[in-house]
């Protein structure tokens, strides 16, 4: 996920400042105008700071942004070794601390990694940061060779004066450079000389994957830990009555059994036995109020409450007056699921309360919400608990939220050893906090030369902000996530309304999901688009295109997709290419699937195209590596992705009722990069966005069924 705030909201950086250690030069984030002396701090590394150059040379980046599989950690350690004169085998990234004032995304405001939002962050700060400090280097070997700074050059972490023949490493002259004034500011490397930025570069993390040797959460071994497997009630909102463990107690390896309010825990030495101990529990629960609550229940609350009058997030000339006189008028309801985050790596929490604080072992994409967690369960200050981050196998938004931090402290502060906390595949898709169901009312029109004269956009589902982050919500109430690239399209429409109906449905906890707003508007303002182009009996893309004409860079990408997939050439019978475009985090992208559908419905996936401008790309295998996986992730999810319930219970469990993608029926997928030198967009979720469009518009080409609800599939019929 992620993501709280849109591109609209992303703000300059003006501010940087710096601490120093002896031995060691340490750089942190904010940058205060005027030179300042460094202070001795002491040779341990201190948090208010990014860049550690310690005496032996060792370049350490202290890492904001979390390593989620989405290779972030590669491309913010090659902006700061473009600037530091260093190569990325010379940087070393490591996990800050929990530190809202030090390590808060620019963009977000919070500590916090999501929203397509990381090299948005860093594309200026982290540059700029490296190249004070990279003068200050200059400047240390300079004073001590007593030359002219700029008659000296820098390569691979060395200083050289060609005239004199000297040289020396920037490790040689931390100590030194920690004692100089400080600028304010120093100018960024040119474009042209630039030798990492915009070239292919291998992963940092990608060894270490390979050989075993990365540690995410769920392989934490700490001295003495033993293994909890937990049961959570249920049906949200339920408490636990009874359990009857005799049984559990008596299998070999099991240590204990806890219990929480809403949940029950058994701990033993290994998972295998905590799980069989779990299974032999006899639990008796008390379900509460949504014991009795229905899927159908849920869409038509959805329904009623979408009668109602919305928060108006955009009104542009009279949208309802124009569709009145329009001598085309169509309306649809487009409808999305509840889906789960199912990230390989289920939830998983390691903690140790101890007499004088707690430690916690945990993969997170807030460490300061852990934090809070962990200290609220054990009852301690916040200062006295330490987080230790990991890799995570897979965020998609659900490691933005940090509840199990909570449930697993709450858990080992009832034992005395270290305690890891696993959930199942099971519990991890039963008690995930789920994307937000939408129901979406869309009305357009269209004049006699079947071009759009208005359109209206009422949105009707929960908003994860209000509870998040509360601060994002609008003065007048309004969510501004449940309406991205709703309330502004890519397209030029002369009368627009869109408005917003918050509607909290019982019996989940609904939170940010990979892709966010636009997952779910892209898909329905691009489906209409396909709607309205056919009701005009005009081509997708030719429809389109007269409405991009203050959208250049849209226009390119939607041209370049179109020519790169063979826009318009025949196919086969039940063959059918559907193209998107949207303007999301930032970038800019246009996707085309072809797909076939056979004539009992089963759709296959023949080959998918994009083009993207995401401004200046830092690493191109990373960036086609990035919109492959999230088109991958919107694919599974429009395709399968659902999440129902039944008496207030979740129905799906694991990945054969919670479907995914499998490689037999992954596409060959194409990206074609726009070469770009505006600021860096956001690439996380991109890909997933746009997926929901193409393949839903590819599945009308192929059969005349338009798809208006997802997922697409439902026992892989198209229905």
């Amino acid at each position: 996920m992620n993501k709280p705030l849109s591109d609209r909201d992303f703000a300059p950086l003006h501010r940087r400042g710096f601490l120093t250690g002896v031995g060691a030069l340490v750089v942190a984030a904010s940058l205060p105008a005027g030179p300042r002396v460094a202070r001795a701090a002491g040779a341990e590394f201190a948090p208010n700071a990014f860049i550690r150059i310690a005496g032996d040379g060792k370049i350490t980046l202290i890492m904001r942004d979390v390593e989620m599989g989405q290779g972030i950690w590669t491309g913010a350690s090659m902006l700061l070794a473009e600037e530091l004169d260093v190569g990325l085998d010379q940087v070393t990234p490591e996990f800050a601390p929990p530190d809202e004032k030090l390590y808060a995304s620019p963009v977000l405001m919070t500590q916090a990694t999501g929203g397509s939002t990381s090299i948005r962050g860093d594309w200026e700060q982290f540059r700029k940061t490296a190249a004070i400090t990279r003068s200050v280097l200059v400047q240390a070997a300079s004073q001590q060779w007593g030359v002219d700074a700029a008659t000296c050059t820098v390569e691979r972490g060395t200083v050289h004066h060609a005239a004199s023949g000297r040289s020396a490493t920037y490790g040689s002259l931390a100590a030194l450079a920690a004692t100089l004034p400080l600028p304010a500011d120093a100018p960024l490397k040119p474009k042209e000389t630039w030798k990492l930025i915009g070239t292919p570069q291998k992963r940092l993390d990608t060894a270490t994957k390979v050989n075993g040797g990365t540690v995410y959460g769920i392989d934490v071994q700490v001295p003495g830990q033993k293994v909890a497997s937990v049961a959570m009630c249920p049906v949200l909102g339920g408490k636990l009555r009874k359990v009857e463990d005799v049984a559990a107690r008596k299998i070999k390896g099991v240590v204990a059994v806890l219990k929480l309010d809403n949940g029950v825990a058994v701990v033993g030495d290994h998972f295998g036995a905590a799980q069989k101990g779990l299974d032999a529990l006899e639990i008796e629960w008390d379900l509460g109020p949504n014991a009795r609550l229905s899927q159908a229940e849920i869409v038509e609350g959805h329904r009623v409450a979408s009668r109602g009058n919305g928060i108006v997030a955009k009104a542009e000339g009279d949208a309802p007056a124009a569709i009145s006189g329009a001598a085309v008028k169509l309306d649809a309801v487009y409808q999305l699921p509840f889906l789960s985050h199912a990230p390989m790596e289920p939830i998983n929490c390691t903690v140790h309360v101890k007499p004088d604080g707690v430690e916690v072992w945990c993969g997170t994409q807030v460490p300061g919400r852990a934090q809070d967690e962990a200290a609220k369960a054990a009852g301690v200050e916040k200062a006295k608990v330490t987080i230790h981050s990991h890799m995570i196998g897979g965020g998609f938004g659900r490691r933005l939220e940090a509840e199990y931090v909570g449930i697993a402290t709450a858990l080992a502060k009832q034992v005395p050893y270290p305690l890891k906390m696993i959930w199942s595949r099971e519990t991890d898709i039963r008690h995930d906090r789920f994307r937000p169901y939408y129901y979406d009312q869309v009305s357009a029109g269209l004049d006699a030369k079947g071009r759009i004269v208005g359109w209206t956009h009422k949105v009707t589902g929960s908003t994860v902000m209000a509870r998040w982050a509360p601060p994002g919500m609008k003065p007048n109430g309004l969510d501004p996530d449940t309406v991205e690239c709703a309330e502004e399209t890519p397209y030029e429409i002369p009368a627009h309304h869109v408005s917003w109906v918050r509607h909290e449905p019982p019996g989940v906890v609904t939170a940010w999901w990979r892709g966010v707003g636009p997952a779910h508007n892209v898909f329905v303002v691009e489906g209409f688009i396909d709607e309205l182009a056919h009701a005009a009996k005009q081509d997708p893309v030719a429809f389109r295109k007269p409405l991009l004409a203050k959208n250049p860079r849209s226009l390119k990408v939607l041209e370049l997709a179109a020519e790169k997939a063979g826009w318009g050439a025949p196919l086969p019978k039940g063959v059918g290419r559907g193209i998107m475009l949207e303007n999301a985090f930032g970038s800019f992208l246009s996707v085309v699937c072809e797909a076939e559908v056979a004539e009992g419905g089963d759709v296959r996936l023949r080959r998918i195209v994009a083009a993207l401008d995401c401004g200046q790309v830092i690493n191109p295998d990373s960036v086609k590596a990035q919109i492959e996986g999230g088109l991958v992730f919107g694919l599974t999810a429009a395709l399968y992705g659902e999440i129902t319930l039944d008496k207030g219970r979740v129905q799906q469990s694991n990945f054969n009722t919670y479907r995914m993608l499998r490689m037999n029926e992954t596409p060959p997928i194409e990206v074609h990069l726009v070469d770009s030198s505006e600021k860096p967009g956001g690439l996380g979720e991109t890909g997933t966005a746009a997926a929901f469009p193409a393949v839903a518009n590819a599945v009308f080409a192929a059969s005349g069924r338009r798809v208006r609800t997802l997922p697409i599939l439902s026992n892989a019929k198209v229905g």
